[in-house]
């Protein structure tokens, strides 16, 4: 029987148990976009239990767990290429974000979180009142007194 040779099986694999944070990245991606009023973040789970996806958060820092199962772990496995097990990611939110109204969302194994902007960081427009001086309105023409006393 021949056995393939990878001379970079070896650092792969030293390399993965080295940066563990970066599997998860690759095994819970995400995209965040900025809608008018608010984030939408979207994570790929695929295969996760719905019900296994726990969202938290603490003095700002988003936690989202989820755990996929392995199935028939007594099986004799050929190719087992889709990690199992519990991930965890965290994100550090930023000021501005109103964390008591987060929302989410599971569907066809993306979850989705919106988060809106706090009203007191939503942009506003104010307003420029014209107002004339003082010292505009004695300049001008003669007060309505003066007027009607000389004439």
């Amino acid at each position: 029987m021949a056995t393939r040779f990878d001379p970079f099986h070896e650092l792969d694999r030293m390399l993965s148990a080295l940066s563990t944070s970066s599997r998860d990245a690759a095994v819970m991606p995400i995209d965040l976009q900025r809608e008018t009023d608010h984030y939408v973040l979207s994570m790929d789970l695929p295969g996760v239990d719905p019900g296994s996806i726990d969202i938290s958060v603490e003095d700002r820092i988003l936690t989202i767990r989820a755990e996929r199962t392995t199935p028939s772990a007594g099986a004799d496995w050929l190719v087992r290429e889709r990690p199992s097990g519990t991930f965890a990611r965290q994100l550090t939110l930023g000021q501005g974000l109103a964390l008591d109204q987060i929302s989410a969302a599971y569907t066809d194994g993306v979850l989705s979180l919106t988060i809106p902007v706090s009203e007191q960081a939503k942009p506003r427009r104010i307003e420029v009142a014209h107002v004339a001086s003082p010292s505009q309105l004695g300049a001008g023409a003669p007060a309505a007194s003066e007027s009607a006393s000389t004439g």
